[in-house]
């Protein structure tokens, strides 16, 4: 069996620096005013960091940063000890009687058992305070036993944003202070380059460097629209994805954009995601909404296809959908969240001892695309019901997904951790939590099993004894969507695609414009191989074409001029800036094939 990772980032020392990073960060803030003047709110450690919400007198800017720092440091040198007291709901009140923040998280936690965020908590928490030197804060830690153990060398401030009082636009807005902390300075420094480096391949901004896509507000967010360049890239991606689904035996569907309301009522979907449907549309007294997800529709069309024997199954139908989401206008985030995207989704119905079958080829399916984009670091969430939620009640078909879904993953050797409240609110999920070159963590493909949605919706087999059985449906995405995979592999190459990828692969560029009809010639026969290639015969001269090539992050520029016009060759440039010389047409085509097969 795999070996489960058990260690949570709650439970990790980095956590503790970062908690009490965030308590020395907001006694050196309230210091910079007149006592009583400043009111605090909350301050938690967050993926890479920690911030602190602040109601203060005036705004902060980045100017003030160097002070807090400074000041930041003399609390850490100073070694004062975080010292914890449990105390009464009463003795809290009188201890944050000026802060009316604090006293409505009391009165959560003494009323209602509510967290920081008003959310209810499993039990009754008690009440505690931390004190360092003259700051007392509300919070149930942990902390390190110091603020000397906070190395002064490894944290930083890094911006103040505006955050709703609990996530609510209807409370007054605060100000939030980042910063992160790390347990070296080598870690810091480390996260800093990273955090340039994104900015650099962040990819909205490359995506309108490139030309791949735009968003309109003529149109409407959330709905991008892509150029004949963005365009080949999508038709590269899924292609791939469709030729590895047809070799691996799945079948190519298509089911439309509309449906009618009832049968997401039917499936369990109108309850746990009505709120992320577009309106309904009516017709005839019958109402009908923009497909937000597939499995519905695969599953009728399961139905459709008449009486089905076990001999027939497994069944896999796969589909590039473009499907409708009404997500939040605050929460887009160029291709990362639209409300228009495509997703390579796949449904498998089978027997329940197919499970584990049909779990390892999905499995070598992903790993082969996954390896194909350079995706080589990557970990599985198994993700789990919680004791509260959005899950439909049904605790044996839950006990038997969840036990099949260990079982695959158990007999694969896959190395995973759990996460409960993570699952779908028909069943778990293997969730594939890759890391990009930068080491940041994108969810890309899923493997769900679902015992619920088949039952709901009539689905049946004729089995070995000529009975009728319901199929266990899995779910399947490789890329997810395709917007979201292409913003994570437009950050994570930087633009600079492999060859194979690349929407264009060469630019020819003629020296002259007697070079012309030979570069177009040539182009011919690159086109002829399988090429994608582009002419810049413009008036540049061609040293700013090559840079030009260069920013466009095309693999390969051909120059050619006279010597080459008469030879029938090339001079092959690379994207990095290599210098190739000249080389026979045939020779650079063999060289763009191999480079292709080789995936670079």
């Amino acid at each position: 069996m795999a070996e489960k990772k058990t260690e949570r980032y709650e439970e990790s020392n980095l956590y503790k620096i970062r908690h009490s990073a965030a308590h020395i960060m907001a006694q050196a803030v309230t210091e910079l005013f007149a006592p009583g003047e400043a009111k605090v709110a909350i301050g938690p450690p967050v993926e890479d960091g920690f911030y602190y919400d602040f109601d203060l007198p005036r705004p902060l800017t980045p100017d003030d940063f160097a002070a807090i720092e400074a000041r930041m440091r003399a609390i850490i040198a100073a070694d004062h000890k975080f010292q914890k007291q449990v105390v009464s709901a009463e003795l809290a009140r009188e201890q944050f009687a000026g802060q009316p923040y604090k006293l409505e998280l009391i009165e959560g936690l003494e009323q209602g058992g509510l967290d920081e965020y008003g959310e209810p908590l499993k039990e009754q928490p008690e009440i505690s305070f931390y004190t360092h030197d003259s700051f007392t804060d509300l919070c149930r830690g942990p902390h390190v036993p110091s603020t000397a153990v906070v190395p002064a060398d490894a944290f930083k401030l890094l911006s103040i944003a505006g955050a709703y009082w609990r996530g609510d636009e209807k409370n007054k807005q605060l100000q939030r202070v980042y910063g992160t902390a790390w347990e070296d300075a080598a870690q810091l420094e480390d996260y800093l380059w990273r955090q340039e480096e994104a900015k650099k391949r962040d990819h909205r901004k490359l995506g309108r460097e490139l030309g791949l896509f735009h968003f309109a507000e003529d149109v409407g967010p959330g709905v991008p629209l892509f150029t004949p360049k963005g365009e080949m890239l999508r038709h590269l991606m899924e292609g791939y994805v469709r030729e590895v689904q047809t070799r691996y035996g799945y079948q190519h569907v298509w089911t439309g954009h509309l449906v009618k309301e009832d049968l997401y009522k039917k499936s369990g979907h109108y309850d746990n995601y009505s709120e992320v449907m577009f309106p309904p549309m009516q017709d005839e007294g019958v109402s009908y909404r923009l497909k937000p997800m597939n499995c519905p529709s695969h599953m009728t069309l399961y139905k459709e296809m008449g009486l089905h024997s076990y001999r027939e199954l497994p069944m896999r139908f796969c589909e590039f959908a473009t499907l409708y989401r009404y997500e939040k206008s605050g929460e887009l985030s160029g291709l990362a969240r639209v409300r228009a995207l495509t997703q390579d989704d796949c449904h498998v119905f089978c027997t329940p001892d197919q499970i584990e079958s049909e779990f390892t080829l999905a499995l070598e399916l992903i790993r082969e695309v996954l390896d194909r984009y350079k995706f080589s670091d990557y970990s599985v969430r198994l993700s789990l019901r919680g004791e509260e939620g959005k899950y439909v009640d049904d605790p044996e078909k839950w006990d038997l997904a969840e036990a099949a879904l260990r079982a695959a993953l158990d007999k694969n050797q896959v190395d995973y951790w759990e996460a409960e409240g993570e699952a779908a609110f028909y069943g778990p999920k293997a969730d594939f939590i890759a890391k990009d070159v930068l080491g940041r963590e994108w969810q890309l493909s899923t493997i769900q099993v679902d015992f619920i949605q088949p039952a709901r919706l009539g689905l049946t087999y004729i089995g070995e004894d000529n009975q009728e059985h319901t199929p266990v449906l899995l779910h399947r995405a490789v890329t997810g969507t395709t917007e979201r995979f292409m913003a994570t592999i437009i950050e994570h190459f930087a633009g600079a695609f492999p060859v194979w990828l690349a929407p264009v692969q060469a630019v020819l560029i003629p020296i002259a414009d007697r070079h012309n009809d030979y570069a177009e010639s040539v182009a011919e026969g690159l086109r002829a191989a399988g090429l994608r290639v582009e002419v810049n015969a413009g008036s540049d001269r061609m040293s700013a074409k090559i840079r030009d090539a260069q920013a466009q992050k095309v693999p390969y520029m051909l120059v050619m001029g006279d010597k080459e016009m008469e030879a029938g060759a090339v001079a092959l440039r690379l994207r990095s800036g290599e210098d190739l010389g000249a080389m026979p047409v045939a020779e650079f085509i063999a060289r763009a094939g191999a480079d292709i097969a080789k995936g670079d």
